[in-house]
């Protein structure tokens, strides 16, 4: 499906409704299905989500039939791709196939894979070594202790951190260099910690205490997505000084690195107001950019740096805010993004440079100069989404400044599914 977004107006106000993060739904899923006393409300209704709910509703069946092991299909859902290595391992007698989307394959699983192997687990290469599909016999795992690479991926980390409770003898697991989207980790502690697991994390060494006993019942409820949240942080940016969007519903202490985007936005003039009945409104206030501490002067461009290492999942949305003011920007800490959904840089400069942006990337950084004063938006460009669903909706803010198409529309259920319904509801005119 291809969505033509028609350049609009928003209305001077609107209130949105988001359901709770991908990010704090699907630990809390596998943690309730290793803790069944705990109930979740306001959980996401992503596909990644749905992926993982329906994985683990097959527990039940996930036994060898006639010697042969059950098969799991992900699709494209990378958490549910790390967390069910983890789930499935420590499950005893069970013999599954875990797979995914062709995109899936090429996304290195080795990492997580030795590490659970260290420990005892029984995994194996289906295909390519290094990547899935793997097989995983679940047994008991008695080792205690282990050491992963701390630039890796935090799923990696978090996959482990999860089912560090139902361990024997715990989980001590040392990390070793530059700590890579510690927000991410920080979270999946503060979850084991609010069900009642006893974590320390000291020096780079994360223990957790074993968990083999009956916790208390506890009812968690899921903060709102803040990665949603972000494409109407880019809308606000991009609108006329005094609209305002009202979303729920959302924590001034959130878990979620995204939520940097408070400050982040104030750059760009946008202002969040945290409500009592925990929603926020962002409005577009007054601002001189030419005061802003964030702004750095360079040999031909004035442009703003960011280090995106704990908050790497709002790199599209910020790249495209700059764009969409004419500003330029040069963002870091993003070596993750090359194995997500897609290489995300690349991505970004490919679609980028269709619409006339000057835009290079690396490894690890994206590097945005600053348009002309006279740049002039190009109408009707196709923006390719690589079947990564931040693709579609970082680009989306653009509709306020011209006219667009975005391919492949529908992608962006993995993690928000009411996307474009919402932006119909703010007054973006879609096709």
């Amino acid at each position: 499906m291809k969505v033509h977004l028609q350049h609009s107006k928003i209305k001077p106000s609107s209130e949105i409704s988001i359901t709770g993060s991908k990010s704090e739904t699907n630990r809390l899923l596998l943690l309730q299905a290793l803790f069944p006393n705990l109930t979740l409300e306001n959980t996401s209704n992503s596909d990644d989500s749905e992926v993982m709910v329906h994985a683990l509703s097959q527990i039940s069946r996930l036994t060898t039939d006639n010697g042969q092991p059950i098969t799991v299909d992900v699709h494209h859902a990378g958490t549910a791709m790390r967390f069910l290595t983890a789930y499935f391992a420590i499950q005893p007698n069970n013999d599954v196939i875990l797979t995914g989307s062709s995109r899936m394959k090429e996304r290195p699983i080795h990492i997580l894979v030795e590490a659970l192997n260290t420990l005892g687990a029984q995994i194996s290469y289906e295909e390519k070594v290094g990547f899935p599909p793997i097989r995983i016999k679940g047994t008991e795992l008695q080792k205690r202790e282990v050491s992963l690479e701390a630039n890796t991926s935090s799923q990696f980390i978090s996959a482990l951190l999860l089912i560090a409770p139902k361990l024997k003898n715990g989980l001590q697991l040392h990390l070793k260099g530059e700590i890579t989207s510690l927000s991410y980790i920080k979270m999946t502690l503060a979850l084991l910690k609010e069900i009642g697991v006893e974590t320390s994390f000291e020096n780079k060494t994360i223990t957790i205490q074993p968990a083999n006993y009956k916790l208390q019942p506890i009812t968690i409820t899921v903060e709102s997505d803040w990665s949603s949240a972000s494409y109407f942080y880019s809308i606000v940016a991009l609108s006329a000084i005094g609209t305002q969007i009202t979303l729920s519903s959302y924590k001034r202490d959130s878990l979620q690195g995204d939520s940097n985007l408070v400050e982040i936005y104030k750059d760009f003039g946008v202002e969040t107001i945290f409500n009592h009945n925990e929603t926020i409104t962002i409005s577009k206030v007054n601002y001189n950019i030419n005061s802003n501490k964030n702004l750095q002067p360079t040999t031909d461009n004035v442009q703003l740096k960011y280090n995106l290492n704990n908050c790497p999942d709002i790199a599209q949305t910020i790249a495209v805010t700059c764009f969409g003011l004419g500003l330029g920007c040069e963002l870091t800490g993003l070596h993750t993004l090359k194995i997500k959904e897609t290489d995300r840089l690349e991505a970004l400069k490919t679609e980028l440079s269709k619409l006339g942006a000057t835009i290079s990337v690396t490894a690890d950084s994206l590097l945005l100069k600053a348009a002309p004063k006279d740049f002039d938006y190009s109408e009707n460009v196709s923006i390719a989404t690589y079947q990564d669903h931040r693709m579609a909706m970082a680009f989306a803010p653009l509709a306020l400044k011209t006219s667009l198409l975005i391919e492949d529309a529908e992608v962006v259920s993995k993690s928000y599914p009411d996307f474009w319904e919402d932006l119909k509801r703010i007054g973006i005119s879609i096709k």
